[in-house]
């Protein structure tokens, strides 16, 4: 398994990457089991809202090179979350690469530890944060957008907080959580789907009219040569060849 069981509280159902040995990488495997594990929220009536947590000191390293699930089945996951009628809630204690951003700005509130770190580090494997974007770039700062995108550098958790990529930046990641859920739990779970409806559309409608466009623009990446040349770089743990 790449997620462990689900736990529950008392309408909170926590789901758990649980992939340390590659840094909870989105292989074909973890995403076709968070997937399942959403739906199965989303037809739970006990369920209130969902957490989203990690083990290890990775929250999500973004594709598994070695086995990368479907660019389809990727953008149907992070869809999926968007589209959920009940929150999504994320514990962020780690690093958040490339992909798992995008994972991570599908999520509706996000509390992330100083431990934690950020980077979209696509194109300095050749690639870019192509369907990634379609709940990202709704939520960021666009200048920092910019900068992030193109130069791949790593940032924290307060920066992440000011720019959008998260929520809430903690000292204490479990003690920010409480009046979250706390509210979450008080909330009906009529007007939690209404208002997540209203705060999710411009997302959704960005799913709806770009998906299609940018799986294509991800598979002529991966497809080319300077992106093998990158991945195989990162792979070898090497700079590519491009590396002035």
């Amino acid at each position: 398994m790449t997620l462990a069981p689900p736990a529950h509280d008392r309408g909170i159902t926590t789901l758990t990457l649980d992939s340390p040995a590659n840094r909870n990488a989105l292989s074909a495997r973890l995403v076709g089991e968070l997937t399942e594990a959403l739906a199965g929220c989303a037809a739970d009536d006990t369920v209130r809202a969902v957490v989203l947590t990690h083990t290890g000191n990775t929250f999500c390293a973004g594709a598994d090179l070695t086995a990368p699930p479907e660019p389809v089945a990727f953008v149907a996951l992070m869809r999926a979350v968007v589209a959920l009628p009940k929150p999504v809630v994320t514990r962020v204690t780690g690093h958040v690469r490339a992909g798992g951003l995008g994972l991570l700005g599908a999520c509706d509130i996000s509390v992330a530890g100083p431990e934690s770190s950020f980077a979209l580090t696509e194109s300095r494997l050749g690639l870019a944060p192509a369907v990634i974007s379609l709940p990202l770039l709704p939520r960021l700062d666009p200048r920092a957008a910019t900068r992030y995108y193109l130069t791949g550098e790593r940032f924290d958790a307060v920066e992440a907080a000011r720019t959008g990529v998260v929520t809430i930046a903690a000292e204490d990641v479990d003690k920010a959580l409480v009046p979250v859920l706390d509210g979450l739990r008080r909330a009906s779970p009529q007007g939690l789907k209404a208002s997540k409806e209203l705060v999710t559309a411009t997302v959704l409608q960005s799913f709806d009219s770009h998906a299609e466009d940018l799986i294509a623009r991800s598979a002529a990446l991966f497809a080319s040569d300077e992106a093998r040349e990158g991945m195989t770089a990162f792979l070898e743990r090497r700079d590519p060849a491009w590396v002035l």
